[in-house]
């Protein structure tokens, strides 16, 4: 999947600014070129895992062209990004954990006084406790 992003020039005393046009308030910075493509490219993972867990829709990729023409971005750079597509794949996949019974039952126990089976609350968990900036 890839994604057109836009590139302020930095200076000797300016970082390098990227914008992910395609995705709102998406941006990275950095003191290199290569740093701030990098930090864009986390950002966009970021935000599109945070926009699935709120079940919100994921814009398509904009022209490279389209947006070379918008005057807002006159005499920024541009490039592309390319973002893993499994970041999009919400397939549920069987998989087998080795647990001590004992905490295998204060599992269980959590996940019924949640309102949850067992693997619902697993997911719930990860995802409500997981640091915002993990590779995906």
């Amino acid at each position: 999947m890839r994604y057109p992003i836009v590139i302020e020039p930095g200076t000797d005393a300016t970082a390098f600014g990227v914008i992910v046009p395609d995705l709102p308030g998406c941006f990275s910075a950095g003191d290199s070129l290569d740093e701030a493509v990098l930090g864009a490219e986390e950002a966009a993972a970021a935000w599109i895992d945070a926009a699935l867990d709120a079940g919100e829709v994921i814009p398509a990729p904009s022209s490279l062209e389209a947006l070379r023409q918008k005057p807002d971005y006159a005499g920024w750079m541009f490039g592309i990004i390319t973002l893993d597509a499994a970041l999009l794949d919400d397939t549920t996949e069987r998989v087998n954990i080795t647990l001590p019974r004992r905490v295998l039952r204060r599992l269980d126990a959590l996940a019924q006084a949640a309102g949850e089976s067992r693997s619902g609350y697993i997911a719930h968990l990860t995802l409500e406790t997981a640091p915002a900036r993990l590779p995906l």
